[in-house]
């Protein structure tokens, strides 16, 4: 003789949820919509809350109500929704804005304008100015590629830029 078995705890707990879901839901995500206006947000705190009800367990016997202890849930999701980071710092907008151009126009002036300038600049100056400030090298890396000492780097250097500004001057690049 066979005994009949009973549901076992995970059908239990389905059942519960789902008489949790189906008596409650429609009022949970009505409330929902007032607090947020919004549906989707809505649904989506509905479905928290009816995990969080999972999770402890509940059923309507417990706790008294389900049904308070449902909308005191939803409500707590939406204030601390509300008071996260994310929902400060962002905002949903229909169409994403247009993306900045950076002016090209005026940087292709500028880089005119100095490499004119660097064109009026010795042979010996013009090396060590574009190694310095265009190559990023160091003066002993400069003195090594060229062969000469470090302090004829620093002087060629410190005169080079000297008159590269007087040359931005002319221009009316600089003041």
């Amino acid at each position: 003789m066979t005994r009949a078995r009973g549901p076992t705890e995970a059908e239990r707990d389905a059942a519960v949820l789902r008489a949790l879901h189906r008596d409650h839901a429609g009022a949970l995500w009505g409330f929902v919509v007032r607090l947020t206006g919004d549906p989707a947000r809505a649904e989506d705190v509905v479905q928290e809350t009816m995990l969080r009800a999972w999770r402890h367990g509940l059923a309507e016997d417990e706790r008294g109500s389900a049904r308070a202890w449902l909308f005191t849930v939803a409500h707590h999701l939406v204030v601390d929704q509300a008071r996260s980071a994310r929902v400060r710092h962002e905002t949903l907008v229909e169409r994403l804005p247009e993306l900045p151009i950076s002016d090209r126009v005026e940087a292709l002036f500028e880089s005119l304008l100095v490499g004119d300038a660097l064109r009026t600049l010795t042979r010996e100056h013009l090396e060590v100015v574009v190694r310095a400030y265009y190559g990023r090298h160091s003066v002993a890396e400069i003195a090594a590629e060229l062969g000469i000492p470090a302090g004829t780097v620093k002087s060629r250097l410190h005169y080079g830029l000297r008159a590269l500004r007087l040359a931005l001057q002319e221009r009316g690049v600089t003041r």
